[in-house]
């Protein structure tokens, strides 16, 4: 679609600014602009402000039927589900909706490396495009925080595009039939349950990152995930799987077996693009990390305080703790309870953690199911409420060589609005001594 004098509403600013890029870049492209969204002009002051002077109308705090259906285009966020019922009426006015993510598709003239997974993808992503830039020029965006429209201009076909997706991406893009050249799937687990509607559906719109791959095409699965392995029969490239056969570890900077993973599985993809493995190792010996993942945000008198808020999943809380030696972690637990399973969970923490401090709506529940355990009766777990009191509890009992660990393998909502208020908020309280 030529977007010149276009009618486009985009759906959802968001409070990270998701629809500040796409609304400015249509802005370039000519298109008469109106953004909506269900929160109000005060809670999203900071993205407004960033789009201050610009010749869009907006709706903010209501929204309108109108505004999705008397329009050419809806540029929809991610996170609205297709079942929308705002959506639901645009389509049914025959007016396409699309999302970012494939506005940028359909114009990228690169080759495109994408890579998803339940937890891993960010961090995969971010040594991934290390790797590849070793050889090639190479943009990094997507779900990892940063959109490529703007940049269009500047990709060339002999470039590399490598696209961090979410399942949420994955579903809107599925119109499309479209698949990325090299997909790489990291492990896959149960989430999103709610916008999804099921586990199977939520793990259907993961499989589209390889369900529409070409022959030519190829699939890089997680050989320790059965989750992963699971892509394998929707396939329709040429299926490898990571660990690679003789591939040496990595030397990181980051803790964890899970993060030596990532970077096998960084190093699959780029290997099938043509780097070596030294190339590889001298592109990841520096990455420091991602925020809010095992994040090492403070240190005094011998105690670190790692940050890993994205640990939303009890399997990520797992793998966090794993990552330091043991009766050494005091790990700070829950937060709104999305009913996962917990007692493998409970069984690794009784098996590892020097105490457990427990937060949020379930943080009552998961401290009793610890105190049941015959494994570990002796395992300090402490209810503390709140964030706040957790940290100066740990501070409290912690000594040196000993890691304070916000791995809560909960989602955020009941104490805060998303995983990174949280860990921010964390990171203050680490730094700050007494909260």
């Amino acid at each position: 679609m030529n977007l010149s004098g276009k009618r486009v509403t985009v759906a959802g600013l968001g409070r990270f600014g998701g629809g500040i890029t796409v609304a400015r870049w249509l802005v370039d492209q000519d298109a008469k602009v109106l953004v909506t969204d269900q929160a109000t002009t005060d809670e999203l002051a900071d993205s407004v402000r960033q789009l201050d002077g610009l010749p869009i109308t907006f709706r903010l705090g209501d929204q309108l039927e109108s505004d999705f259906t008397d329009t050419d285009l809806v540029v929809a966020n991610p996170a609205i589900p297709p079942s929308s019922p705002f959506i639901y009426a645009a389509r049914l006015a025959g007016v396409t909706v699309t999302t970012e993510i494939r506005l940028f598709v359909e114009r990228c003239a690169a080759t495109v490396v994408g890579v998803t997974g339940t937890k891993g993808k960010s961090t995969t992503t971010a040594l991934l495009g290390r790797m590849l830039a070793t050889k090639y020029k190479t943009w990094t965006g997507g779900n990892i925080g940063g959109s490529l429209l703007p940049n269009l201009g500047q990709i060339e076909a002999s470039h590399l595009v490598v696209l961090e997706l979410s399942s949420y991406m994955l579903e809107h893009l599925k119109e499309m039939h479209w698949s990325p050249h090299v997909a790489l799937v990291t492990m896959v687990k149960a989430d999103h349950i709610a916008w999804h509607g099921s586990v199977e559906a939520y793990q259907d719109a993961k499989k589209n990152i390889v369900r529409f791959q070409r022959p030519d095409d190829i699939a890089i699965l997680n050989s320790t995930d059965a989750g992963s392995i699971s892509f394998t029969p929707d396939a329709t490239g040429r299926v490898t799987t990571y660990p690679l056969a003789n591939s040496k570890p990595f030397a990181l900077s980051l803790p964890g077996a899970h993060n030596q993973l990532n970077a096998q599985g960084a190093f699959a993809a780029a290997s099938a693009l043509g780097i070596s493995w030294d190339a590889a190792q001298s592109a990841v010996t520096d990455f420091p990390g991602l925020s809010h993942r095992l994040q090492l945000v403070h240190e005094q008198d011998g105690v670190r305080y790692y940050n890993d808020s994205i640990a939303t999943i009890p399997e990520a809380a797992i793998a966090a703790l794993e990552s330091f030696p043991p009766k050494r972690v005091l790990q700070i637990v829950g937060g709104y309870d999305s009913g996962a399973p917990l007692t493998a969970w409970c069984n690794a923490l009784t098996q590892r953690a020097k105490a457990v401090l427990c937060i949020g709506t379930i943080g009552p529940q998961i401290a009793a199911l610890l105190r049941q355990s015959a494994s570990q009766p002796a395992l300090p777990v402490y209810e503390c409420g709140d964030l706040g009191a957790a940290v100066k509890l740990a501070r409290q009992q912690a000594v040196a060589g000993d890691i304070v660990l916000l791995s809560t393998g909960c989602k955020s909502y009941d104490q805060f609005t998303h995983f990174q208020q949280r860990g921010d908020r964390f990171t203050e309280l680490a730094r700050a001594g007494e909260p």
